[in-house]
């Protein structure tokens, strides 16, 4: 497998991830929201429950996806080495949180589903969301979402930011940041259609009728879905299924079919075998949004006092805001 030290990940970050990011920064209530995440917001509470409910990889749990793990992060060169989880859960899902101690989770029902180089493109996809710094804008726009759904204009005024535009503005950019990380999947791998068998189980894969997809079928299907733009209505269509209209709940990911429109275009480009080659951008990665704030407590300060004190404060803010 490739290895590329010291790689930045400006070096693979797709143009529309920067755009769609810029776009976001750039809405009314980015700040407000940036400057309360990291008011009340840590990461800590969501990796103890993880290490409470799910199992730990290392080289004695999970030995092989253990090793899968540690090349793909030597690959891209990504450190600190985050922490992986395995989620007793049947969807075929994962994702990667954390900014100061990054974490992926990968439930069970994906490793059932997939072979172990799929499984590989699926960690290095993961780490392409911590080498991009994209898990702290991931974080935000989970928090939004919900203090926006359970106390809606009354706390912090966030329920009027919706029709500000912000929370179209999050799902854009993560539908977007998609793209970057299946950059970082096809970079370790170095086998495009691994990337691509990968998005096809994703879709609708069955361990039980594997032997009966076919992958130049869903490279066609993905074709015919590109093929549907050229009419300006089905673009409308797409819109708007994507932001929530007529299915309920906006989406996060761009259709699969879509990501292997942009991954096998990737593939193709100059810039991608320039990669390959060696000739890319190197240099550190702090993170794609910066949020620190004037009021991180102070290192004295024990984690279970930090942790206490921030939920004290949230709950007065909420009791203020009521009366």
């Amino acid at each position: 497998m490739p290895r590329y030290t010291g790689i930045s990940s400006e070096a693979f970050r797709h143009p529309l991830d920067r755009q769609a990011e810029q776009a976001l920064r750039s809405v009314p209530g980015f700040d407000l929201v940036a400057g309360k995440f990291v008011e009340f917001m840590y990461e800590r509470p969501q990796t103890i429950y993880h290490i409470g409910n799910s199992i730990q990889v290392s080289h004695r749990q999970y030995a092989t996806i253990h090793r899968i793990f540690r090349e793909c992060v030597a690959d891209l060169d990504v450190q600190p080495e985050p922490v992986l989880f395995v989620s007793q859960n049947p969807t075929a899902n994962s994702y990667a949180l954390g900014k100061d101690h990054p974490y992926i989770v990968i439930n069970t029902g994906l490793l059932d589903l997939l072979t172990e180089e799929e499984i590989r493109a699926v960690l290095a996809h993961e780490l392409g969301h911590i080498k991009c710094g994209h898990t702290v804008l991931i974080q935000m726009a989970m928090w939004v979402m919900s203090i926006v759904s359970t106390l809606s204009e009354m706390t912090f005024g966030l329920g009027g930011l919706v029709s500000s535009g912000l929370i179209y503005a999050f799902f854009e950019w993560r539908r977007k940041a998609e793209l970057s990380s299946d950059r970082a999947a096809l970079l370790v791998t170095d086998e495009l259609n691994t990337v691509l068998s990968t998005m096809m189980k994703l879709s609708g894969g069955s361990s039980a009728f594997t032997h009966e997809l076919s992958l130049p079928e869903f490279i066609r299907q993905s074709e015919a879905y590109q093929e549907l733009d050229k009419d300006n209505l089905n673009q409308i269509y797409k819109f708007m299924l994507y932001n929530g209209f007529g299915a309920g709940s906006m989406l996060s990911h761009p259709f699969p079919v879509e990501r292997v429109h942009y991954i096998r275009e990737w593939a193709e480009s100059e810039e991608y075998h320039h990669i390959q080659s060696g000739n890319y951008k190197r240099g550190d990665t702090t993170g794609a949004v910066d949020v620190s704030s004037p009021n991180d407590a102070k290192q004295t300060e024990t984690e279970s006092e930090r942790l206490k004190r921030q939920i004290d404060e949230l709950q007065a803010e909420i009791n203020r805001l009521k009366r």
